[in-house]
This record gives structure tokens, C-alpha cells and sequence, in this order.
């Protein structure tokens, strides 16, 4: 058989490759794979649904959309002036692109004109989010649901309105007679919003199955139980600050009341409920737990009036979870998290953050016990205080973690990490931000945990990277703010994580524009690096990457930089953002 005969007998149609790549990571794993031919470029162009507009993209924008024909999502970020974005919108409405999906979070204010040019060619929009605006009014709300009568998901959440213009229970109301295929909406934040938003919605959205409401003080527990009664297929339900009152003579006595609770357990289909910050009580876990709904998903992170028994109760009989939050439970003691994971067969990710009396033994139960767990938080304990026996340790593995969150854990020592490292190897992300505790034991992480790609060592000011010979070559994101990093380490990093994108080295002291230069030099694929407080980094650096490293997006200055100069807006041009 002839060498060309070879190689066409491993060709693949367009088709197998397709579903090869829809294995890997998302973008941007996909730029190398569209260097390799032009058929993995045309497969992974057709591949990729979203995108992210900053000033830099404008001008490409017509030929972006038709490189990406299958682009359904936009992120209008709000590094994007705002300026820019109603005539943005009006050359979007021209590409008319087959969006589903659009975020305009974190601009001054909704771009009426532009948003009505838009709609005019794109009126099938079923996904809108404006968190985090500026303004918000009424007269807002009236406008979307006037542009995208088809909207099934809606976030209007934690607006920043500084006078009394912002968004009320007329201006809901006309939104849930006008959008009667809202599938999901989340008005957290709307401080001025009363019963008659949520009863509104419930009653006029038949289709409803998601209500988000945090932070909304004037809701009350009575009606929100009139609200739910009018949408028994409710399938997620999130409120926070629920109940922190107590009654009248009363005292300690949680204020969730019967009808509330009765009001609840009616939704037989519910599958999340999140009372993040509520005052609730084991009553109220119980009832869910005797009348069986199919929960998946329960938050009741910085909760109180409740206690291991009605946890008990609930996880006991409900063992359908999934994601469990018990972050600032008191109650939770290592003997109590082995009990529960007798019933957490299903779970996938845990929040126990802030138990303090949680040690290295309720990390190893819920490791062994919990095998289809993948994430697992438990910042701010005291992982490193117990040790855990090596005959206990031997041969008890689980692949399935990829996330482990160990933040704030003073008593965490090299000992205890490559305990984890042994128990965890296949720790895709690992944050121990502020575990001073810690110095060449991460070295040892990199070496058990090949698949590594986040790594955060924040404000640890013991770290070394002794021993560090030889090549990480998953290792994306690196996180060494406050960390005492200096131009040493950096020269040991620079060799062996290579494949770096995210760089984080705020208010590192010790580094130098000579260590700076290094790592941009061998770091090739860089997008982004933070030098804020980088005393020793001289301005002309900046400058320097930008030119040298094309594939630097966004640079964080050192203060020597001149922020106002128009050596900003000059870089900028070259593809690259430098802001802090």
C-alpha cells in the first residue's frame, strides 16, 4: 500500500471529527486545533456558538459572523464603551446572525434605539441578560418586552440605581402579561419590588419554571405562598434574606410560617431550592423530605434556625441530591458529614465552607463515599489539623473529583495537600488562596495531578517551586497574587508552564521587569497577565509584551504605566487591552 493510500484510509469525514472536538474543551482549545488544517478549521469554526464583543472586535465583526455562521450567543461585555453600543446593535441587526442568547450586564444603561434595531431583524430572542446595569427603570422593561415577545429566560438582576427611577411592581406586571413564554426570570436586587411582581409573574407566565429573587426585602413569606400556589410547576425556586424576623414574644423562633411551608411542599416537581441567608427550621426540611420532591440541587448557605436533624431528614430521605450548600453550618463536625454521606450517593458537588470544625477526615469520607462527586468546596475549615492514617489512605482513589476549593485553611501543611493530591489525581482545578502553611508541597500537586489547569496560590507567602524540573503542560490558569513570587520562581515557571494563558502576579514585590520579560518570552500562548503593584516592572514593558507576545489580550499595567497616555489606546489598536 502506497504512503497516500495510508493516509486516506485515516482520513475522517467532517462528521466523526465533529463529535471528537465536541470532547475536548471549550474555547479557546479549539485556535490550535484550526491551525493544524483547513478542515479542522472549517469543523471548529462551525463549531463555535458564542462570542465575546470588546472594542478591539468591532471592526472584524462582519467578517467574524461569517467565519462563525453557527454564532447563537453574544456577550456585549462592558469593557465595550458605551458609546459604542446602540450603533453596535444597529450593525448586528444588519448581520442578523441566528442569536438566541444576548448580555448587555454591566453597561450604564439599556440601549433603547439601538435594542429596537435589533429586535426589528432578530425578534426571536429567547435569552436576554441586563444584570448588573447602571439604570433600570420601568420604561426598560416595557422596551424588552415590546422587542422579544418570545423570551423564555430573563435576568434583570442587582441593578445599580442610585435615585428613585428604578424598576417596580407596574413595570413587572406588564412584563408577565407581555412575555407569556418567560420560562426563567431573576429580579434580584430590585429592592423596590413587592408581592404583586412575584404573584404577577406566577400567575400570568403559565410556562414558568424558574424564579430567582435575592435580595428583594418587601417580598413576604405570605406572598411568596401565594404566588407558588398559582405555579405549582415550578421546578426551581431561589430567595434569600427569607424569614429573618422573629414572632412577637416569640423569641428564637424562626419566622418561616405553616402556610409558607404548606405553599412549598406543593411543588411537586421541584428539583432546586435555594434559601441562601433565610431564617428556616427543621420543620420546614422535613415537610419537603415526608412529601418526597425530587430535589437535585439545595442551598442553604448562611441559613440559620436549622439544624443536623432536619438535614438528616431531608438528605436521609431525598437522596436524589446532587449539589448540596451547607456553608456556615455550625453543626457540621466530621462524625455528622461521614453520617450524611451514607445517603449522597448522587452528589456532585458540596459547599461545606466556613464549618469550622470540618478536618482532613470529612474531606476523605466525602473523597471515598461520594463517587460521582466532582466538586468539592471547603474553604475557611480546618483541613490539616487531623491527619489521616496512611492504612486509611491506601488504595482509596476517586477520578471523578476535578475541583477542589481549600482556601483560607491555616492548618493546611505539604503533609495534608499531597495527601489530597494521592487521594484527587485527576484535580483539573485546585484554589489554596491564603494557605500560608503551604510551601513545596504544590510541587508535588503538579506532579500526582497531570490534568492541572487552574491553580490559585494567592496570598501564600510560603510557596516554593523547588523541585519544579519538570513540564506542566495542562496548566492554563496560575494565580500568584501576594503570593512573594520572585523573578526566580518565575524563571522555574516560565520553563515548565509553558502552555500558560492567565497570569496572575499582583502585588508581587519581588518581581522585575527581567522576570516579566522571561516568562513572556516562553509562555507563547499568554492572553493575559496582571502586573498591578509590580513595583519593580518599568512602564516600557508593557509596550514591549504587546509587540512581542501577539497573543496577549488584556494586560493589568504595573504602576509605573501611564493610564491616561495614548500609548493605551495605541496598544489597543495592536489587539490588546490594558486597563486594570
Amino acid at each position: 500500500m502506497s504512503e497516500k493510500e495510508e493516509e486516506e484510509d485515516l482520513d475522517l469525514p467532517d462528521e466523526c471529527w465533529e463529535l471528537v472536538f465536541k470532547f475536548l474543551k471549550p474555547n479557546p482549545h479549539f485556535e490550535p486545533l484550526s491551525l493544524v488544517s483547513t478542515q479542522f478549521l472549517s469543523i471548529t469554526n462551525l463549531l463555535r456558538t458564542s462570542l465575546t464583543i470588546t472594542n478591539p472586535t468591532i471592526p472584524f465583526l462582519p467578517n467574524l459572523f461569517l467565519r462563525f455562521p453557527c454564532i447563537t450567543s453574544l456577550h456585549l461585555t462592558r469593557r465595550l464603551h458605551h458609546s459604542h453600543l446602540h450603533a453596535l446593535l444597529i450593525q448586528l441587526s444588519r448581520a442578523a446572525p441566528p442569536l438566541q442568547s444576548l448580555t448587555l450586564s454591566g453597561h450604564p444603561s439599556i440601549p433603547s434605539n439601538g435594542l429596537r434595531a435589533f429586535a426589528r431583524k432578530i425578534p426571536t430572542l429567547k435569552s436576554l441578560t441586563c444584570s448588573h446595569m447602571g439604570f433600570l427603570r420601568n420604561a426598560d422593561l416595557l422596551l424588552i418586552a415590546d422587542c422579544f415577545p418570545f423570551l423564555e429566560h430573563l435576568d434583570l438582576s442587582f441593578p445599580e440605581n442610585s435615585d428613585n427611577s428604578t424598576v417596580s411592581d407596574f413595570g413587572v406586571k406588564a412584563l408577565s402579561l407581555a412575555l407569556p413564554r418567560l420560562r426563567s426570570v431573576n429580579l434580584s436586587g430590585n429592592f423596590f419590588i413587592n408581592d404583586l411582581s412575584i404573584l404577577s409573574l406566577c400567575k400570568n407566565c403559565e410556562l414558568l419554571e424558574e424564579v430567582i429573587i435575592f435580595e428583594c426585602h418587601f417580598i413576604t413569606q405570605r406572598g411568596i405562598a401565594c404566588a407558588i400556589r398559582e405555579r405549582p410547576c415550578l421546578r426551581s425556586f431561589c430567595v434569600s434574606n427569607f424569614g429573618c424576623g422573629t414572632k412577637k414574644g416569640d423569641i428564637g423562633r424562626p419566622y418561616a410560617t405553616s402556610d409558607f411551608i404548606t405553599a412549598l411542599v406543593g411543588l411537586k416537581g421541584l428539583t432546586c431550592l435555594d434559601l441562601s441567608c433565610s431564617s428556616i427550621s427543621d420543620e420546614l426540611l422535613c415537610c419537603v423530605a415526608e412529601e418526597g420532591i425530587p430535589l437535585k440541587k439545595l442551598v442553604l448557605q448562611g441559613s440559620c434556625n436549622y439544624s443536623y436533624l432536619g438535614v438528616l431528614c431531608l438528605l436521609s430521605t431525598c437522596q436524589s441530591v446532587e449539589h448540596l450548600d451547607l456553608q456556615n453550618a455550625e453543626f457540621l463536625c466530621d462524625q455528622r458529614v461521614e453520617e450524611l454521606c451514607e445517603f449522597l450517593g448522587n452528589l456532585v458537588s458540596i459547599n461545606v465552607s466556613g464549618c469550622r470544625m470540618l478536618t482532613d477526615l470529612a474531606l476523605f469520607e466525602l473523597v471515598r463515599k461520594c463517587p460521582l462527586l466532582n466538586e468539592i468546596k471547603m474553604e475557611a475549615t480546618d483541613v490539616g489539623k487531623k491527619g489521616v492514617d496512611d492504612e486509611f489512605v491506601n488504595g482509596v482513589v476517586n477520578y471523578r473529583v476535578k475541583s477542589l476549593y481549600l482556601g483560607s485553611n491555616s492548618w493546611l501543611r505539604d503533609e495534608s495537600v499531597e495527601m489530597i493530591a494521592s487521594l484527587c489525581p485527576s484535580l483539573e482545578v485546585l484554589d489554596l488562596s491564603s494557605c500560608c502553611g503551604i510551601s513545596e508541597g504544590v510541587v508535588e500537586v503538579l506532579r500526582r495531578c497531570g490534568e492541572v489547569r487552574n491553580l490559585s496560590l494567592a496570598f501564600c507567602s510560603g510557596v516554593k517551586f523547588t523541585g519544579l524540573d519538570f513540564e506542566v503542560p495542562k496548566l492554563e490558569e496560575l494565580n500568584l497574587s501576594r503570593s512573594g513570587v520572585d523573578d526566580e520562581m518565575l524563571s522555574v515557571i516560565s520553563k515548565c508552564c509553558r502552555w500558560l494563558l492567565h497570569l496572575d502576579l499582583e502585588n508581587c514585590s519581588g518581581v522585575t521587569t527581567k522576570g516579566v520579560r522571561e516568562v513572556v518570552e516562553k509562555c507563547t500562548r499568554l492572553r493575559e497577565i496582571n502586573l498591578v503593584s509590580c513595583c519593580e516592572v518599568g512602564a516600557s514593558v508593557v509596550a514591549w509584551m504587546v509587540f512581542s507576545r501577539p497573543s496577549l489580550r488584556r494586560i493589568m499595567p504595573p504602576p509605573s504605566f501611564d493610564l491616561s497616555g495614548g500609548q493605551k489606546e495605541l496598544l489597543l489598536r495592536h489587539g490588546c487591552i490594558v486597563s486594570l
